[in-house]
């Protein structure tokens, strides 16, 4: 392999890293919710700060922020690769994403 394809593949590396463990960050944040909230009746404790449905909103909002932080951190690589094309593509997929979210409050 040539070096430029060992960087590509370096690249896809850390991207499916963020993919993988995002997802397993979300998916634990869920099952601690469905875990407090099916323990709830048993845990009648005022000194618990978090309840079962926070944790489950938080697993879906890491879920809904995958994507864009995705898009964020190819940003960032096409940045330090000097790749300008890839760049202002990245940079137009989170402007129609901002617009998208601003159009919704």
């Amino acid at each position: 392999m040539t070096p430029g394809a060992d960087h590509f593949e370096r690249r896809d590396q850390i991207i499916a890293g963020l993919l993988r463990y995002g997802t397993w960050l979300a998916t634990a944040l869920i099952a601690v919710g469905v875990l407090l909230t099916a323990a709830a009746p048993f845990l009648s404790s005022p000194a618990l700060p978090l309840n079962g449905h926070d944790a489950v909103e938080a697993g879906i909002a890491v879920f809904i922020l995958l994507p864009v932080t995705r898009v964020m951190l190819m940003l960032t690589l096409f940045l330090r690769e000097h790749d300008y094309a890839y760049t202002a593509i990245a940079t137009l997929v989170l402007a129609t994403i901002a617009a998208g979210v601003l159009m919704e409050m």
